[in-house]
This record gives C-alpha cells, sequence and structure tokens, in this order.
C-alpha cells in the first residue's frame, strides 16, 4: 500500500477525534445552556416578585412620610392615590403611544401612496392601451 494511504487514514482518524471532541463540547454547552434558561426564568421571576415587594414597602414607607408631613392618615392617602392616579394615566397615555408606533403608521402610509401610485399609472397605461 502506498504510504499516502495511510497518511490520509491518519488525517480521517484525527478529524474524527477532533469533531468528536467539537460536537461532545457543544452538547455539554446545549445543556448547560438548557439548564440556563431555566435559572433565568425562576430568577426572572424571582426578581419580579422581590421588586413588587420592594415597591410595596416603599409605598408604605412614602404613606408613613406623607402622614407624618400631613398630620393625617387621610391626607396622607388622598395625596398618595393621587399621585398614583396621575402616574397611572401617564402610563397608560406612554402605552397607547407604544401601540400606535407598533402599527407602523409611516410605514403603512408609504404603502398605500404606492399603491395609490400603482393604480394611477395602471389606470393611465390601460387607457393608452385602448386608444
Amino acid at each position: 500500500m502506498p504510504s499516502w494511504i495511510d497518511d490520509v487514514r491518519r488525517l480521517g482518524v484525527g478529524l474524527k477525534n477532533l469533531f468528536g471532541a467539537q460536537l461532545k463540547l457543544a452538547l455539554a454547552e446545549i445543556g448547560l445552556a438548557r439548564s440556563g434558561i431555566v435559572m433565568m426564568l425562576f430568577m426572572g421571576l424571582a426578581a419580579i416578585v422581590f421588586a413588587v415587594a420592594l415597591g410595596f414597602t416603599l409605598l408604605a414607607l412614602a404613606g408613613w412620610g406623607l402622614a407624618q408631613w400631613f398630620g393625617s392618615w387621610a391626607w396622607a392617602l388622598t395625596a398618595l392615590a393621587g399621585l398614583q392616579l396621575i402616574l397611572l394615566v401617564l402610563s397608560i397615555l406612554v402605552f397607547r403611544r407604544g401601540m400606535h408606533w407598533l402599527t407602523l403608521p409611516a410605514t403603512r402610509a408609504e404603502l398605500a401612496t404606492l399603491a395609490r401610485e400603482a393604480a394611477k399609472r395602471g389606470r393611465a397605461e390601460g387607457e393608452r392601451a385602448e386608444d
């Protein structure tokens, strides 16, 4: 047998070992990534729970501070409710603006203009063809 056949065989074995190791590494990393996704979802849920708890705590502290300032829990809670109402209305308005942007208004207007121009051009060419 020629020596180059042995070289090709050794090259094949080397490539098999190299790509086999790469495949094992990729499979191990995919397993790790799968575990990471589950961990990220649980930690995201935990972060939301802790953020809501922190928000309630800060809201209670703000209410207590307003009660100390106004000297009345009724006025403090009324002021806090008014502030929350203002923030709620602002967040709804910003949300509606974002929803409007999601409809791609400029793109829709441009496509409508292109369609109208194409229809006009088609009618004009159709009238020329009839003449």
